[in-house]
Order: C-alpha cells, then sequence, then structure tokens
C-alpha cells in the first residue's frame, strides 16, 4: 500500500515531549552533561539537561514503546516482543527477538542485557552477538515480576520485585537463586539503588517506602507517602541525604534521611503520575517526566531545602480541539486543547515553541491554588479567531468556550489571557452559549454568534459593547458561524436552519439571504477571493460567492459529518476532512476530487499554512499537531481529477522528526493504466495560439541597444591612438594563429597580387545577402532566423548595412529583407526582435528608401501588419491599466 497521497505527505509532529514510559538519564564525561530520554509513542528523544534542547530523535518502531533503558554507549527499548538497541540516539544497530509476550522491563548489566516480559519470563542477552545467555522463567501467581535492580558492588547479581511483595537475589553467571527477602506484604512497585553500598529503596503499591539493608535483610526506616502508590524514587547525589518519591497524583515528596522525616513537598509537579524522576550525579537538579507531555527540570536552592521549577518543555496534556496557521509566513500554528490551554508551536523549530497558558475565570485565584486544584479553570476552547495586525497594541485572538456565554481575549505577543470577557447584559437573565467567533482583518473589532440567534459586536480594545446585527436578533435559530470579510464590508452569519445571511458590516443592515435544502454545520472564507465554504449537515459542501451571494460549487463524497475545512492560499483547493478519518481535496475551478486518503484516526481540525507549504491536523486521541508538506511545490504531481471508483490510501501519521517520504511508484503504475500523465518535462509550444503575440527567449542586451550602436562605440574610443614601442628596431609580419609563425616571402607577394580580387569581392552578395536572397521559402526564413539570433548586436549592424548597393547589396535584397519581416509579423512570433530588426533597417537605410518608390510601397505593407498584431494588444493593456487606476483610486 502507498504511503503518500497525490499531494501530501508527512513532515513532522509537534507538541510531544513525553508520556507515561519512564525517562532515563545518562552522564557524557567528555560533554560533561547529562542526557535524558523520553519516550513519544513508537519513537524516544534525547535531550540535553543543561538547556533541554532537543539532541536526537530516534527512527521509528513498528509499535508503541513500552520500555526504556540506558548504558554508556546504546539506548534500549522494548517494542511488543521485541527489543533494539540504538547508537547515536537514531539507528538501529542490534536487534533482540525471542519473546512471546510484551517486553516491560529492561536492565542492561555490563556487556549482556537484561529483559523480562510480562509472563515474567527474564531472558540475559549477550548485546554485541545479540544471542541468549540465560533464561529464567518464572509463574505470574507466584512471583510476577514487577521491579528489577542491579544492586551496586553486587557481581554479576541482580534484585527482582513481584507483585505479591517478595524480593528475589538471583546470580545470572550460575543461574543461581541466591536469597529470597519475604517483603512486607504489598505490591513492589520501584526499586531504587541508595548512595550507600548494601542499602535499596523499596517503593509499594499503599505508598510505603522501605530502606533496606539486603546484606544483613534489616530495615532500617519506613516512610509512608499519603498519595498512593509510589511510582519512582530517586536520591540526591550532591551531598544532600534526601530522597525523593512520586506519586500517582503528581505529588512529589522529599525526605530527609537523617532526620527520618519529611522535609519538603512539591504539589502538582505534573498533572497526572509521575513516572519517571532522576536526580542529576553531583548537581542539585532533578529531571522529571509523566503523561501529561512535559519534561521539567527542578533545582533544589529554596531556604528550606525546596525545589522549583528551573525549566520545562510542555505540551497538551489532553488532545487539541481546534488549530489554525497564525501569522503570513506560515510558521507558527495555535492550537486549543481539551485541557482548556492555547499554546503556539514552531514549524521551524521546537524551542519557539510558548504557551499562553490555562483559560481561568479568576486567574490571582488560580496561581494561589495551583493547576491540579484549580475550581476556576473555563472549560476547554471550541473556536477561536486570531489575527496579526494589532498584536503589540491590545489582544489580539479571542476564544469562545464548550458551555459558556463568555468570550475571553488572549494576546499572543504577551503570552497569557487577556483582561476581558465578552458578554452582554442580556444574558444575565437569558440561558445561552457562545457557539462562534470572529476577528476583523484591522483587529479591532471581534463578532460573536449565539445559540440564541443573536450576533454581537465588540470592540477589542476597549471590551465594549459595539451593537448587534438584526431586530430584535441575527436569526430564529442557533447561529452556527460568524464571519467577516476582508474588507470590512460585508458580514456574514449562519443559522444552523440552513439560512446564510449578509449584512452591511458597519450600518449593520441586511443585504440578502441565501437558504439552504440542510442544516448548516459551519462555514470558512477566503477573504482574498470573496469564496465561502459551507459545510451542511448531510455531509455535502457548497460554496458560494460573497460578491454576488450566489451557489457557485457543490462537493459530496464523504460518509460522515465534515469537521473542519481550509482553503489553499489561491483559493484553487478546498480541503475537507471528515470523522471518518477522510481527507479531501477538490479542485474549485474543475468541480472534481483531485486527492483523498484516510489517517488513523478522525481529524478534529486542520488548517493551510498562508504560504501553501504545510497542511496541519489534529485528531482524536492523540496530543500533537502533525504537519503534512505539499508536494506540489517541489515535484510534479497529476492534478487530474479522481475516478468515481477510487479507493483512498492509508497514510500513518509523520513521526517526530523532519522526515521525506518516496514517491509511492505502484499508484503511479496503477494510473497510468488508466490514463494519467505523469511525465517529468513539459515542453511548451512556440506559439500557444495564432491570436497571440510571442516574445523571443533572447536576452534583452541583444535587442535592446541596435539602435544605439553608434553611440556606444563613440563612447568606448580610445581617448589617444596606441603609442609604437621604441625598442623594436623592426617588425616581421605573422601569421594569425595560437603559435608564433613569421609570414614567408611568398605569402606577402601572394597577398599583394590579390589585392585586385578583394576590390572585385565587394561587390558580390555577403553570406548574410545570400541568406536573405534565399528567404522566398520557409526553409530559407528559418536559416535566415538563425543567423539573426546567433548574431550579436555590433555584427548584426553589420549585415543590415552589407544589404545597400553601397556595401554590395541591391535595391531586390533590400526588398526581400522587408517582406521576411512582413510575413514574421504575420506570425506574431518573435514580436519585439523583428520590431527592433525593422528599426535599424530603416535608421540604416532611410535615405535609400525614401529614393525608391519599391521600397516605399515594402514599407506602407509592413505598416499596416505591424499595426494589426500591436494594436489587439494595445488596446488589452490600455483596458487593464485603467481598471487598476480605478481599483486604486477608487473610494470603496
Amino acid at each position: 500500500m502507498p504511503e503518500t497521497s497525490r499531494i501530501f505527505s508527512g513532515h513532522r509532529a509537534l507538541g510531544y515531549n513525553s508520556n507515561h514510559v519512564p525517562l532515563c538519564t545518562r552522564y557524557h564525561e567528555k560533554h560533561r552533561d547529562t542526557y535524558v530520554v523520553t519516550c513519544v509513542g513508537d519513537s524516544f528523544h534525547t535531550y540535553n539537561c543543561s538547556r533541554l534542547g532537543i539532541i536526537s530523535i530516534s527512527n521509528r518502531h513498528d509499535e508503541e514503546i513500552t520500555c526504556l533503558s540506558v548504558d554508556a554507549y546504546l539506548v534500549f527499548t522494548g517494542c511488543g516482543e521485541t527489543v533494539r538497541a540504538f547508537t547515536r540516539g537514531r539507528q538501529v544497530c542490534h536487534t533482540y527477538e525471542g519473546h512471546d509476550r510484551p517486553v516491560h522491563l529492561l536492565l542492561p548489566f555490563g556487556k549482556h542485557l537484561v529483559s523480562i516480559d510480562e509472563d515474567s519470563q527474564l531472558k540475559v542477552w549477550d548485546i554485541a552477538s545479540e544471542e541468549v545467555y540465560l533464561e529464567i522463567g518464572f509463574q505470574n501467581d507466584s512471583f510476577q515480576i514487577s521491579a528489577i535492580l542491579h544492586p551496586t558492588t553486587y557481581l554479576n547479581k541482580i534484585l527482582l520485585g513481584s507483585k505479591q511483595g517478595q524480593l528475589q537475589l538471583w546470580n545470572i553467571k550460575t543461574n543461581k537463586k541466591i536469597y529470597t527477602f519475604t517483603g512486607w506484604g504489598q505490591h513492589v512497585t520501584v526499586l531504587e539503588q541508595a548512595p550507600a553500598v548494601d542499602l535499596v529503596a523499596v517503593g509499594h503499591a499503599d505508598g510505603q517506602i522501605i530502606i533496606h539493608n539486603f546484606k544483613y535483610d534489616e530495615t532500617l526506616m519506613k516512610f509512608k507517602q499519603d498519595w498512593g502508590p509510589i511510582t519512582a524514587i530517586t536520591f540526591r547525589t550532591d551531598g544532600e541525604p534526601i530522597m525523593v518519591s512520586g506519586s500517582h497524583l503528581g505529588h512529589i515528596a522529599l525526605w530527609n534521611l537523617e532526620e527520618k522525616r519529611l522535609s519538603g513537598q512539591i504539589r502538582e509537579a505534573h498533572i497526572g503520575s509521575v513516572t519517571g524522576m532522576k536526580c542529576l550525579p553531583r548537581e542539585p537538579l532533578m529531571v522529571t517526566s509523566g503523561p501529561d507531555n512535559s519534561l521539567k527540570v527542578w533545582i533544589f536552592d529554596q531556604s528550606d531545602g525546596g525545589g522549583r521549577l528551573l525549566r520545562q518543555r510542555s505540551g497538551h496534556s489532553a488532545p487539541p480541539n481546534r488549530i489554525r496557521f497564525y501569522g503570513n509566513d506560515g510558521s507558527t500554528v495555535i492550537s486549543a486543547g481539551q485541557d482548556s490551554s492555547l499554546r503556539l508551536f514552531s514549524t521551524v523549530h521546537d524551542s519557539l515553541n510558548k504557551s499562553l497558558g490555562r483559560a481561568s475565570f479568576n486567574k490571582t485565584q488560580t496561581k494561589k491554588s495551583g493547576l491540579k486544584n484549580d475550581h476556576h479553570m473555563m472549560p476547554p476552547v471550541t473556536k477561536f479567531a486570531a489575527e496579526l495586525s494589532r498584536q503589540s497594541d491590545w489582544d489580539n485572538i479571542v476564544c469562545c468556550h464548550h458551555g459558556l456565554c463568555d468570550v475571553t481575549t488572549w494576546t499572543s505577543q504577551g503570552g497569557t489571557m487577556g483582561k476581558y470577557r465578552l458578554k452582554h447584559e442580556r444574558f444575565q437573565s437569558l440561558n445561552a452559549t457562545a457557539e462562534a467567533v470572529d476577528i476583523t482583518s484591522c483587529g479591532n473589532f471581534a463578532l460573536i454568534g449565539y445559540s440564541t440567534g443573536h450576533v454581537d459586536t465588540y470592540n477589542v480594545q476597549s471590551g465594549l459593547y459595539r451593537g448587534s446585527y438584526g431586530n430584535p436578533k441575527a436569526h430564529s435559530s442557533s447561529v452556527r458561524s460568524v464571519k467577516v470579510d476582508g474588507l470590512n464590508q460585508v458580514t456574514i452569519t449562519a443559522a444552523s436552519s440552513g439560512i446564510i445571511k449578509f449584512w452591511r458590516f458597519k450600518k449593520k443592515d441586511l443585504l440578502g439571504r441565501v437558504e439552504l435544502k440542510e442544516p448548516i454545520n459551519d462555514l470558512v472564507i477566503h477573504r482574498e477571493s470573496s469564496l465561502l465554504a459551507v459545510s451542511l449537515d448531510d455531509f455535502s459542501v457548497s460554496v458560494l460567492d460573497v460578491d454576488t451571494r450566489k451557489l457557485i460549487r457543490s462537493f459530496s463524497g464523504h460518509l460522515s459529518r465534515i469537521s473542519d475545512m481550509a482553503f489553499s492560499p489561491d483559493a484553487r483547493w478546498l480541503i475537507t476532512a471528515s470523522m471518518d478519518s477522510r481527507i479531501n481535496t477538490w479542485d474549485i475551478p474543475v468541480a472534481k476530487l483531485i486527492d483523498s486518503f484516510i489517517v488513523e484516526s478522525a481529524v478534529t481540525s486542520l488548517t493551510m499554512s498562508p504560504t501553501g507549504e504545510y497542511l496541519a491536523t489534529s485528531h482524536v486521541d492523540y496530543l500533537g499537531v502533525y504537519i503534512w508538506s505539499n508536494k506540489t511545490l517541489y515535484s510534479h504531481v497529476s492534478l487530474r481529477p479522481l475516478p468515481e471508483d477510487f479507493e483512498p490510501l492509508s497514510m500513518a501519521f509523520p513521526d517526530t522528526s523532519q522526515q521525506s517520504e518516496p514517491e509511492p511508484q505502484v499508484d503511479i503504475l496503477e494510473l497510468e493504466d488508466k490514463g494519467e500523465d505523469f511525465s517529468d518535462e513539459f515542453t511548451s509550444p512556440e506559439q500557444i495560439s495564432d491570436e497571440l503575440v510571442t516574445l523571443s527567449l533572447l536576452p534583452a542586451s541583444r535587442w535592446q541597444n541596435l539602435l544605439h550602436l553608434d553611440i556606444i562605440k563613440l563612447r568606448n574610443k580610445p581617448k589617444q591612438p596606441p603609442k609604437v614601442s621604441k625598442s623594436a628596431p623592426f617588425f616581421l609580419l605573422t601569421v594569425p594563429g595560437l603559435e608564433m609563425k613569421f609570414q614567408s616571402q611568398e605569402a606577402n607577394q601572394n597577398s599583394e597580387t590579390s589585392k585586385v580580387m578583394k576590390n572585385l569581392s565587394v561587390l558580390s552578395l555577403s553570406q548574410f545577402g545570400q541568406a536573405v536572397a534565399n528567404s522566398e521559402h520557409d526553409q530559407g526564413r528559418k536559416a535566415l532566423l538563425d543567423i539573426l539570433k546567433e548574431r550579436g548586436p555590433s555584427a548584426l549592424e553589420a549585415d543590415i548595412r552589407s544589404l545597400s548597393p553601397e556595401g554590395g547589396g541591391t535595391i531586390e535584397v533590400m526588398a526581400q529583407f522587408m517582406d521576411f519581416i512582413s510575413s514574421m509579423f504575420n506570425t506574431r512570433r518573435d514580436f519585439e526582435l523583428f520590431s527592433a530588426y525593422l528599426a535599424l533597417f530603416i535608421k540604416v537605410h532611410a535615405n535609400t528608401i525614401a529614393s525608391e518608390k519599391v521600397l516605399q510601397d515594402k514599407v506602407s505593407s509592413l505598416l499596416e501588419n505591424q499595426s494589426k498584431a500591436w494594436t489587439s494588444m494595445e488596446n488589452k493593456f490600455n483596458e487593464s491599466l485603467c481598471l487598476l487606476n480605478y481599483l486604486r483610486s477608487a473610494a470603496l
């Protein structure tokens, strides 16, 4: 099955940082920095802790990664029943296959690797040879392995924890169980080596942490965490006796091992469980990750020993609802997620990503209570509109929220929620929901459509109410969408009843209405071309012209509700997405489907970049924003309509790294059998139509200065004659050539005798004159045209001068040359070239033409032929210039 559609191919995914798989850290001695490896689905990222800059992105796996581990050189991943080793953080160098169940635990052990699957089957692999060194089987009903650790200084030994609460110490070299620890009767979730030898921290599902001496099987201390199961444990190694534990509620506890007490807390470190946590070696830093798609670095520099957030990388913790490109360069995407947050993602580099915060009824109280227990959080954003014009002056984003009448304002430059909540007084006693919102191209006004049928206008700068449409309201049913044209002249409102109304923006009076047969779902407008796309509840799309208010196109082909639509920058394509996971591209002028493909999950929103370079999509149950590249910008793509029995292609989501998908060779062959033309080279005909005037492909320097050659020669004439060298006593004649050869005496005699022949040869025609004389037929005209195009300006002037009787030509040859130019004017090819040749000919031979009756008649016919070709073009140029001057000066 081909992996790309006709037009779009996967480029990259934005907004992914981590998931539920615990992170791993590795210290690089040469770089003196610690690297963090996090999982993002079917690939993993490597970051440096100094700046949290991304270092590398691995190649994709066949399935989701279930576990990660690292040693000094390699990164090991468990994916289904297969274990892979990656070098340089990207390339697979080893593959280990042999498990029957998915692998969930990995432990590098010197030259060996220990892997454990869900059936508690333990395998020890030789890393280099990829062979199984040892295999140990356990029964899940008696000892289901849930944690693994290699105790420091314990040679060839590993410690296993189980869900039954027992622990076992094994020697993997001799394949012997050394000791069984009875445990504490609870599910062991974490095993972590303490800085001291023989001491191991054991985390349990009931929140209990045991510091145990495994050499003497003695418990040194116990701690109890009230937040549920222990998800991660780490120890500080910078000289402070602090143990850190994580919980599934997102809280982090700091335990003082000397005083045996809780020394501090970091509440709501993550939204959800803290699955990965490591203290950096010999530094007061700690890095954490969680399923909330965030990676955070904490520093312990508080006076009480507590930690604070130093730096972080985060994305949406819930799938995005709506996305739109922001700006004119197509480098920024605004995304509104189900986590009530608004974010800016950069298609250039992840360091340019920006969070605008989370929507809140009271931002001050939210900061005090924290994000986890925020009772002031607003519902998710359903629709928003943004404008670049006034971003540095005031708020430039307006958002409507699920189930709320309030519309919030945001500022992209300030990176925060604005100070206004737009709501009319009538809704104090009337239950309504803001269903649609739009902002004018000038950035001054926001329009809001409500479920009650009202449409209000607000000033974005002041937040004041500026009027409503309709009396008393615009529609009798719920407003589905509100749009404003690019010149702030017309406001378009659409209701669920299928009625679209056109209003005068300033006076707010009704201009007209269009009634459709089906209820309306949403509107999308292309302001530059005044095209309006309308999605209907019968899964079809209609395209209207805003100026004429008429239906011009109708498309049908989706099998489920249309979730979003987008125009291409030139308004030639309309891209639609529906809940059946299909993305269709329609050619509006042809009114046909030209591309269709299916993705893994239904599309919730899509948008096309203003440059036409990218298509961005968001999907159900996926946290990221996926970018698809437009192949028509860098390769030849056939845009012929698809046949009616075309089966859409199934495409995988792009990876988080930039990639270029191969061309679908199988699909090309299939379409070629159906008559598609996939020729990579296109040869334009010499003359598209006989009614058109075609210019030559010669550079302007070959014909533009033909009338000014005398001025150029006078300007380039040397001021002083060349001086004769005094040191040379005499001169010998030489033969022209690359080698120095002297001319013989016989050659001198022959040159003297040939002077008479030279004088006689002047009276004969030149090579150019002979070509003119033979230009009566098509073959002769083509040969003469090739000579004219090969000549430079000076040689061309000399050839034209040689046509006169004084230059060796005749009146008949001059007349034939004029006939040749007249015939070329009739073909309307190389128009500017022959106009320049005619001007030079008349300038050089003006006196001869004036004295010869034959040549005068030829000039009259030439003028008539040239006028026919030029007059029609001049009239069209004048019409276009007149229209442009009117549009530029008219007061619209």
